[in-house]
Parts: C-alpha cells; structure tokens; sequence
C-alpha cells in the first residue's frame, strides 16, 4: 500500500453536503490533481471511460469488471480527448475539456495525486479504499440544510436509481425498500426525498465508521466553524502541505466578507460566508418541512446532531 503522501483521495458524502467546498480546499495545496464526479451520469468520457447508469452507482467486487480498467486510467491521469470530442452535446464542453486535459497532462508531468471528489461514490467507498487504494473522507451534513439546498434549486431525486441496482439493495440498502418505492409515486416531494436520501446515505456511513475505521468522516458544520484548525487537521491526515497559501485561500474561501448565499448562477461556488451558510436552512424551511424533515431523519441524525441543532 502507498503512503499517505501518494495514494488517491476520495471525498465523498450526499450530493449538496458540501463535497465541492472540500475538494477544491483539498487540492489548494498544488500537491494533488481535482477531478469531478466521475460517478455522475453526465460526466464526460475523457475523464472515465465507462458508461454510469444510476445516480449513486454502487461498485463492489461482483461488479468490478465494468468499471475497474477505466478508473485506473482516471488515476494515472490519462485524460481521452478523442472520446471526448466525440461525446460534446454543447459548446461550453470545449473549455472544460481543455482544462481537464491539461489538468490531468500536468499533473500527470508533475506526479501529483489524484483527487476524486463525487457525491455519487458515497456506497462505493470501500471499494474505492480497498481496490484503488483512496484515503476517504465522507462529509456529513445537517439533513435540514441539505433539503433547503435541493429546495431551493428544485432537484427532485428518483429513488429507482438506488432500487435498479441488485448489489446495493442486496448488500447495503434493502431494509429501505418499501419506504423508496413508496416515495417514488410523489416525484415532486423534494423534502419527502431528501429526508429519506439522507437517512439511507448516513445510516450506512454510520455502518462504514464503524467497519472502516481509516475512513474520515467530518461534518461540514465543524469545516464551516472554524475552517483553519479542521481543514489543517484533513491536510495533516491526508500527507498533504498545508502551507500559508493554502491558509489563505481557505480564510478567503470561508471569509464573513463573502455572501452567505450562493447565487443561483453559482450553485457550485466555493467562497461563502461559512458561518452565515449555517442557517439558510432556518429561513427557507416552513416549521411543517423541518418537523417532518426531523421525523424522516430522527434515529440516524442523532448520531451526528443534537436534538439543539434543530432549534
């Protein structure tokens, strides 16, 4: 096994709980190559090339055939232009083609670390620490500011993502069923699903904590509260250089100068007021959407939340 100052690293945790945030303050240091979402359904070729079907695709050892080869030609860096090109639905792929490439060309030239940040891999953690040999770092955060977030964009989520994969219901997801097929006659309750989305991802990362005990789980409420000393502690963990500029960009990122909103234009942007994005949740949930919102999540949430951080 490699060391910690060369081995990939996966960031990963429930879409919208802040994983974007994490991987980019990650890789501020120079010292490790981001790539985004492989797992996404409409990521792009040249950075995996293999087909994704479902939202949270889950890989295993039964099903590692279908996606092993391409992911170790994503961590050695080796980025496909041509079944890029071939793949471009519109003109801004362009520019993001050629800042992949370049990315992965460079640090390919420069023996950096590749760094996956993918919501999507959340299931497929362990497969990522032992197959591909990732340091893991699962970001937790509070079930009421993620269903505001989904809210206020107006992603829905369909629960046959999660129920068309045999291997994940058999292995990690089938006490859910009835309640995900439930769901799934109500497409238009974002706060019905989020709720049920967050107490399925966090009850089986509560179950990896305890199973794998390397991996990290962090809470973006404790990242938001004090950036420096917890960023600090991840590049620490991680083997990574957490040197003044990186402490710079991290208090510029988090800074109270910043708005403690994304614009909806910039629902991937990195600089907020950290502090002040703690609370949004408080003023775009209705008290019947965080009641219910408490009942969906009730058992996993304490785990990680006092009752007081409902208040």
């Amino acid at each position: 096994m490699p060391d910690n100052e060369t081995r990939p690293i996966l960031v990963t945790g429930a879409h919208r709980s802040g994983t974007t945030w994490v991987g980019k303050m990650l890789a501020t240091s120079g010292e490790a190559v981001y790539i985004s979402e492989p797992l996404n359904i409409w990521h792009r070729p040249g950075i995996l090339r293999a087909p994704v079907n479902h939202w949270y695709t889950y890989i295993c050892e039964q099903n590692q055939d279908d996606y092993l080869p391409a992911f170790q030609e994503t961590l050695r860096l080796q980025y496909h232009v041509l079944e890029d090109i071939k793949s471009f639905r519109r003109f801004k792929d362009l520019p993001l083609m050629l800042q992949d490439s370049s990315s992965f060309f460079l640090g390919r030239m420069q023996d950096k670390r590749p760094l996956l940040k993918d919501p999507f891999a959340v299931f497929s953690a362990p497969w990522f620490g032992k197959t591909l040999g990732c340091q893991v770092v699962i970001i937790v955060r509070h079930p009421a500011a993620i269903a505001s977030s989904l809210k206020r964009l107006g992603w829905s989520f369909d629960f046959e993502h999660l129920l068309a994969q045999p291997l994940l219901m058999n292995d990690l997801l089938e006490p859910y069923r009835d309640d995900m097929l439930a769901m799934t006659g109500n497409p238009q309750d974002i706060i019905g699903q989020s709720g049920l989305l967050w107490r399925i991802i966090y009850q089986v990362v509560a179950q990896f904590e305890s199973k794998y005990p390397k991996f990290q789980v962090v809470r973006h409420e404790d990242l938001s509260l004090n950036p420096i000393d917890s960023f600090r502690s991840l590049y620490n963990s991680f083997g990574l250089s957490f040197s003044a500029h990186v402490r710079q960009v991290i208090i510029k990122a988090s800074s109270q100068n910043n708005p403690g909103e994304r614009a909806d234009k910039s629902i991937y942007a990195t600089h907020l007021n950290s502090q002040a994005n703690l609370n949004n949740w408080k003023r775009r949930l209705d008290p019947d959407e965080i009641t219910r919102l408490r009942s969906l999540t009730k058992d996993t949430a304490a785990i990680y939340y006092s009752e007081e951080s409902w208040q």
